[in-house]
C-alpha cells in the first residue's frame, strides 16, 4: 500500500523506536484535506487489511471539509441548524458507527483516526482513549497551550475543573474485530462560529474553543499548514504514550517546538 504524505512530509526515523515487530508498529500517514466519505471508506478498508494481519497499526492524520457526524446513538436534536440552513453550506449530517455524540469536522481541524489491534498491542480500551488524549494535551502544549482531560467527559479540555471548561478536542472510537477505527478530532484554527450549528459532543452550552483562540493567534484564518504542524506533534506523542515504533511519514514541523522532538 502506497503511504498518502503530503509536500514537505519526512520519514519518521529509526530514533524513535521503542519496541520492534509488526504488532509494535504504528504507520502513520498525513493526508491532507480528504472528503469524510474517502476517509471513512479507507478505514474500514484498513480495518479488513489490519484483522487479516497484511499490515502494522496505522494512524490516519489530516482535515475534513466542513461535515457533521452523529454517533450511532446520538440524539439528531443536538444539531441545532436547519436542513436548510445546512443545505445552504453545503454542511452534509452523517450518523456513522462509532460512540459519542455529534461532532463537527471542518478546515482547521486535526483529525486522527488509529487503526489499532488492541488484542496484538494487549491493550485494554480505556487506556487507549487515556492515550489519545494524553497525546491531544501534549499537543496543545506544543504550541503553549494548556489542556487535560476531564473526568467523566472524553476528549481534551482546557480550564477544565474551572467555572467554564472550554472543549478543544473531541474523540469516539469504535472497535470491530479487536480493531479500533474513528478517533479524535482537535481544533487547531476552525471557524469557532460553526460549532453553533451543533450542541458539541450532545452537551448543550459547551463552550468549544481552540489552539488558536487559547494562543491568541491574530489574523490567522484555517490553515492546513498549522494543521500539519498539529499532526506532527500529535503523532510523536501519541506514538510514545504507546510505546509504539513509528513509521511512515509525517509533515515537516518546520517552526514548531514539537512534542516528541529530539534533544
Amino acid at each position: 500500500m502506497t503511504a498518502l504524505a503530503g509536500p514537505g512530509a519526512g520519514a519518521v526515523g529509526e530514533t524513535e523506536a521503542t519496541t520492534g515487530g509488526l504488532a509494535a508498529e504504528l504507520h502513520t500517514k498525513w493526508l491532507g484535506r480528504v472528503d469524510y466519505r474517502d476517509a471513512w471508506q479507507l478505514q474500514h478498508d484498513l480495518v479488513d487489511e489490519r484483522v487479516a494481519g497484511r499490515i502494522p497499526d496505522q494512524l490516519l492524520l489530516l482535515e475534513h471539509p466542513a461535515i457533521l457526524t452523529l454517533g450511532r446513538h446520538a440524539e439528531g436534536s443536538h444539531v441545532l441548524a436547519t436542513a436548510a440552513e445546512l443545505a445552504a453550506r453545503g454542511i452534509e449530517v452523517i450518523r456513522v458507527e462509532r460512540g459519542g455524540e455529534v461532532t463537527y469536522h471542518g478546515p482547521g481541524q486535526l483529525v486522527a483516526y488509529p487503526i489499532i489491534d488492541v488484542h496484538a498491542r494487549g491493550l485494554l480500551i480505556k487506556p487507549l482513549v487515556r492515550a489519545l488524549e494524553a497525546a491531544m494535551v501534549e499537543t496543545c502544549a506544543a504550541f503553549g497551550v494548556e489542556a487535560a482531560r476531564r473526568d467523566g467527559h472524553p476528549g481534551c479540555w482546557c480550564d477544565p475543573d474551572g467555572r467554564e471548561p472550554r472543549k478543544i478536542g473531541a474523540l469516539g472510537l469504535r472497535v470491530e474485530r479487536g480493531v479500533t477505527y474513528h478517533g479524535i478530532a482537535l481544533n487547531v484554527a476552525p471557524d469557532l462560529e460553526d460549532f453553533s450549528l451543533i450542541d458539541a459532543c450532545g452537551m448543550p452550552g459547551v463552550v468549544s474553543t481552540s489552539i488558536a483562540s487559547e494562543a491568541g493567534w491574530r489574523d490567522r484564518g484555517a490553515s492546513i499548514d498549522e494543521v500539519a504542524h498539529a499532526a506532527t506533534a500529535f503523532a510523536r506523542a501519541f506514538g510514545r504514550v504507546l510505546g509504539a515504533n513509528l513509521t511512515g511519514a509525517l509533515p515537516s514541523r518546520a517552526g514548531l517546538s514539537a512534542a516528541g522532538s529530539e534533544s
